[in-house]
C-alpha cells in the first residue's frame, strides 16, 4: 500500500457548556460533539524521498507547518522516523474557520492514515494522545460519532448515536476570533448553562424533538451580541420548520436540525441563493460503523 484516501468529518456542537477558566489559562467545557457527513478529503502518498509535501485546493491555506495537517506529519515523523516521505493532497470542503474542527478533523485523518500507511499500529487512545498535541479537537475527530467531550475537549465518552436529522449548515460572511470569544465571555450567577444531562438521556431514549429542544451553546451569549447575523439565520432557519437551530463551536456557522426533508430543503435554497450560498450545505448526522478508508 503506497497510497491511502480519507474522509475527514465536520463535527458541529449540540451542546456546549464553560465551566471555568483553569490557572493555565485555559477553560475547562462541557460538550455534546456530533460528526456531520460534510468532510474534506485527504490523499497521502509514500515516497521514496523524504519529506512532507503538501497541496490543497484553496490558494489561501498554507502548506507549510502552519496548517494543521502539514503539522500532523511532522509530529508523526518525529515519534517515528522513516526512511521515506509524503504528499499529502488536500480537497477542503468544510469552510474554513467556521466553528467545525475543519483544521482538526483534517489533523486527526492525516495522523490516521499515516498510522495505516506506515504500519506502526498504534492505537485508537495511543493516536489521541498523540493528537491533543497538535490541538484540543483533534481527539474527538479521530473518534466521531456521538460524545461528551469535557476537559479542554480531551476527555472523551462515546455517546449512544443522536437520532437521525437533516442538518442545514450556513455560515455567515462574518469572521469569529476564538480567542475573543473566550475572552469575553463572562460566566457568573446569571450565566444560562445548557443541560448537558438531559440531552445525554434525550440521545438515549432517540427523541429528536427532546434532543433539539436542549441545543445550547454558552458562547452565544458573546457572539449573539456582536454579530446580529447568527441570531438573525437561527431565527429564519426556525421559521421555516427547523426543530431548533444553534451556533457551532465558537462560529460563526450556525446549523438548523430538521426532521422533514422538504422543510429543510426550502431552507437549504433560501439561503443558497442569498449571501451565505457559498457556504450553505446540507448534511447529516455521521455515525462511524465502518472504516471509510480505500486503499490501493
Amino acid at each position: 500500500m503506497n497510497t491511502i484516501y480519507l474522509k475527514a468529518y465536520a463535527k458541529i456542537n449540540l451542546a456546549l457548556d464553560v465551566l471555568r477558566r483553569r490557572p493555565d489559562g485555559y477553560h475547562e467545557v462541557r460538550m455534546i460533539m456530533q460528526s456531520v457527513r460534510l468532510h474534506d478529503r485527504l490523499r497521502i502518498t509514500r515516497t521514496r524521498t523524504p519529506g512532507i509535501r503538501l497541496k490543497t485546493n484553496l490558494d489561501f491555506l498554507p502548506t507549510n507547518e502552519n496548517n494543521l495537517v502539514y503539522a500532523a506529519a511532522n509530529l508523526f515523523f518525529e515519534q517515528f522516523p522513516q526512511d521515506y516521505g509524503v504528499n499529502i493532497q488536500l480537497d477542503k470542503r468544510i469552510p474554513v474557520s467556521a466553528g467545525m474542527a475543519g483544521g482538526s478533523t483534517d489533523a486527526a485523518a492525516a495522523l490516521f492514515g499515516l498510522n495505516r500507511l506506515f504500519q506502526t499500529g498504534l492505537s485508537l487512545s495511543e493516536l489521541q494522545k498523540l493528537g491533543v498535541k497538535l490541538g484540543a479537537d483533534v481527539p474527538y475527530c479521530l473518534l466521531r460519532g456521538t460524545a461528551l467531550s469535557e476537559g479542554i475537549g480531551e476527555i472523551l465518552t462515546p455517546l449512544a448515536p443522536a437520532p437521525s436529522c437533516h442538518v442545514l449548515l450556513v455560515k455567515p460572511p462574518v469572521s469569529i476570533s476564538t480567542k475573543h470569544v473566550y475572552e469575553h465571555l463572562s460566566l457568573d450567577e446569571s450565566t444560562v448553562h445548557p443541560d448537558i444531562d438531559g440531552m445525554i438521556d434525550a440521545i438515549r431514549r432517540k427523541s429528536l424533538p427532546d434532543t433539539a429542544a436542549l441545543l445550547s451553546n454558552v458562547l452565544e451569549s458573546v457572539t449573539r451580541r456582536e454579530y446580529p447575523a447568527i441570531a438573525d439565520i437561527e431565527d429564519t432557519m426556525r421559521e421555516f420548520g427547523a426543530l431548533n437551530a444553534l451556533m457551532s463551536g465558537s462560529g460563526p456557522t450556525v446549523f438548523g436540525l430538521f426532521s422533514d426533508r422538504g422543510r429543510a430543503e426550502k431552507a437549504f435554497y433560501h439561503f443558497k441563493t442569498g449571501p451565505c450560498g457559498r457556504q450553505t450545505f446540507m448534511t447529516a448526522f455521521f455515525q462511524p460503523a465502518v472504516s471509510d478508508i480505500r486503499h490501493k
